[in-house]
């Protein structure tokens, strides 16, 4: 097994042909390591601007690419065949940290190929994953590839940040650092037409309290005082993502505001249920 180790730089610009904003790929870093983890090749392409004239500000400040640079680079599509030439026939991994890059990837070789799938790509794993996986961190805080360094004390300086190839170079020496073969390969997942459709879906916060999908029953408060059922007294409003009402506990005489949001993932709903304790102006001016 091989692991390809990469990283891409993108701009934000407005594509014309789907009348919306898409990330175009600026350009492309990837190492190339063995079962042994050794590095065996490098790769590192700049890629010439298609579909936006010019690179935003903060990005020219953040890679030091410039206009220039990017004239002088080759189209994405000339990009892609030398990167996957560069692979070869090898069995291999596709890593990279967080599936950001990955979803970029699929999204410029629909628009600028016109192709649904990534030719050079038969196995993917997300390192970011399995960073949290390992170090039992919430997904929702998500660690970037600077601070993973720093706690795994790789020396990032001797790394330029937010440059393709260096990032690939520092998020190999990540992944060697935490490497376990057997836990890692839980991690790989075969890019299948399954893989394709989940990193394609958008998720959603589902507005509608009719929709089939919202679970009817989640729509309820049981008091944390007291552990019996509340007293709903205002009917549910959607306000800020969430279904909001109020709700009474006439056994702990209090009052609770109760918010549940439905999330539609891939292949689930997320729900996610707040409350927060009313307190009542009398009572708080006694208690001040």
């Amino acid at each position: 097994m091989y692991y390809i180790i990469l990283d891409l730089e993108w701009n934000n610009t407005y594509g014309r042909k789907t009348k919306s904003f898409i990330n175009e790929i600026i350009e492309i870093g990837a190492v190339m390591l063995d079962d042994d983890l050794r590095e065996v090749s490098r790769f590192s392409s700049l890629i010439r601007s298609q579909i936006g004239k010019k690179l935003r500000g903060s990005v020219k400040q953040l890679t030091h690419i410039t206009n220039e640079d990017l004239d002088n680079g080759i189209p994405f599509t000339k990009a892609i065949s030398q990167l996957r030439h560069w692979i070869g026939s090898r069995d291999n991994t596709v890593v990279t940290w967080g599936d950001g890059d990955i979803r970029v990837l699929i999204e410029n070789c629909r628009y600028l190929n016109g192709i649904e799938i990534v030719p050079f790509l038969s196995n993917y794993a997300d390192l970011q994953a399995y960073f949290h996986s390992i170090f039992n961190s919430h997904p929702s805080r998500q660690v970037g590839l600077s601070t993973a360094a720093q706690l795994l004390g790789i020396d990032e300086e001797s790394f330029s940040h937010h440059r393709a190839l260096d990032d690939s170079l520092l998020t190999a020496e990540i992944f060697r650092k935490i490497f376990d073969r057997d836990t890692f390969a839980a991690c790989i997942r075969p890019c299948t037409r399954d893989f394709y459709s989940r990193l394609s879906f958008k998720p959603y916060v589902i507005g509608n309290i009719n929709n089939p999908l919202v679970d009817k029953s989640k729509l309820s408060y049981t008091c944390e005082t007291c552990g019996r059922p509340a007293r709903r007294l205002t009917e549910w409003r959607f306000v800020s993502r969430h279904f909001r009402a109020l709700y009474y506990c006439p056994y702990c005489d209090q009052k609770i505001k109760v918010g549940v949001s439905f999330k539609k993932l891939y292949d689930r709903v997320e729900v996610k249920k707040t409350s927060v304790l009313v307190v009542e102006q009398k009572q708080a001016n006694e208690e001040a």
